[in-house]
């Protein structure tokens, strides 16, 4: 069984046990006091019983205070000259300050009916009458029970605003988690309407050269992008089925460029079923085809290397037909990156933060090799294994 105080929900138990500890304080209190400084002793039973008669009524009527503070929350600032000034002019009392009054009259209510309940009951266990009771219950507990209200008031709102405090902290994540998740799709939409162009583009080109490889490159775009449907709904996929959708964009090049490109993957066997971001390296690849193969006479090889150094899954891919200084003046950018390749690296700060890197190397004699270390994870179940091979 709980007892309901407001906002916080506790077991009738422990609420016993914390007003029981009240009881035992407050009868040890009386015992020491009347030890000290009274002219009569009485027996550890009496003061306990006197104790829990008053204790315990207000344990009866702490759910009464907490829901009071709950409907009249206090709002500070109080400022005590401003009440009195508006009382002494006859203005009345200003709204935001309403909740005072309430709890001032609350206040004195909820302790007289304290007062009359525990002479109530201390008539049916003392040799007195009910008045008798009650005139010793206004002189002895009367300012002890109106601070006992306002204490119970205090505790309901230190309770709120730490429930408060709480729920707006998990909401602050919510948030926060939403907002991460929103901009990782929105860096992915990005990167899929500039591969679509680009593949329909080559395919509006091919028909009017060579039809029957237009409608095999329509063939396989059809299905990659209804891989893509697939495997769009989380942000990560296994290595292996990675590269099975990199293998129906290289096949899509493959088409355009017939034998002016060639494509060599090497992957090592126990980094096929790592977690890497879905569609991490078709926009790499298709960068390193447009700066390379796409804009320079001759033949080219784009190749990608993949495998684990210690705790880093590391995926390198390079082309040997472009330099890096050829991509700075394309882009416009210092730093080398394209629009692919910078959302590239925005997917993996969000995702991965510092643990993911992402760079790009000239390499010797020529060609630029693109290199992403991300944190070595195996995702709980893969695809099986796809068959790569060179083209």
């Amino acid at each position: 069984m709980n007892i309901q105080l407001g906002d916080t929900v506790i077991g009738l138990r422990r609420y016993l046990g914390l007003w029981s500890a009240v009881v035992l304080v407050f009868a040890l209190q009386g015992l020491v006091h009347d030890a000290l400084l009274g002219s009569t002793v009485w027996s550890i039973v009496d003061y306990l019983r006197w104790s829990m008669i008053q204790w315990y009524t207000w344990a009866a009527l702490a759910p009464m205070v907490f829901r009071l503070g709950a409907r009249h929350p206090i709002q500070p600032p109080m400022r005590v000259r401003s009440v009195l000034t508006a009382l002494v002019s006859g203005t009345g009392v200003p709204p935001r300050f309403r909740w005072l009054i309430t709890h001032l009259l609350a206040g004195a209510g909820i302790t007289a009916l304290a007062l009359v309940i525990g002479a109530f009951i201390s008539a049916l266990l003392e040799p007195s009458s009910f008045f008798e009771q009650l005139q010793q219950y206004l002189g002895r507990y009367a300012a002890v029970g109106f601070m006992t209200y306002w204490a119970l008031l205090a505790i309901q709102h230190s309770l709120h605003y730490q429930a408060e405090k709480a729920r707006r902290e998990v909401e602050a994540s919510r948030l926060a988690t939403e907002l991460a998740r929103s901009r990782l799709q929105v860096l992915k939409t990005q990167l899929q309407p500039h591969f679509l162009f680009n593949t329909l583009h080559a395919i509006v080109t091919l028909l009017n050269e060579d039809t029957v490889s237009a409608e095999d490159m329509l063939l396989r775009l059809s299905e990659l992008l209804r891989a893509f449907l697939e495997d769009y709904d989380g942000q990560e996929i296994s290595l292996q089925r990675e590269l099975e959708l990199l293998d129906l964009y290289l096949g899509i090049q493959r088409v355009r460029f017939k034998d002016r490109l060639t494509t060599q993957i090497y992957v090592a066997p126990d980094t096929l079923h790592c977690a890497v971001p879905s569609l991490v390296l078709q926009p790499i690849v298709e960068n390193a085809i447009r700066h390379g193969i796409g804009r320079r006479v001759g033949s080219d090889r784009i190749e990608i290397d993949c495998r684990r150094e210690g705790d880093q899954l590391c995926i390198d891919v390079r082309n040997h037909n472009s330099t890096l200084e050829a991509e700075r003046t394309a882009e416009g950018d210092s730093a080398g990156h394209g629009i692919g390749l910078s959302n590239t690296q925005l997917r993996l700060q969000e995702l991965y933060g510092d643990a993911a890197q992402l760079r790009l190397d000239l390499i010797w004699p020529q060609g630029v090799a693109c290199r992403i270390r991300l944190p070595f994870r195996e995702l709980d179940s893969a695809d099986d294994a796809p068959e790569h091979t060179g083209a």
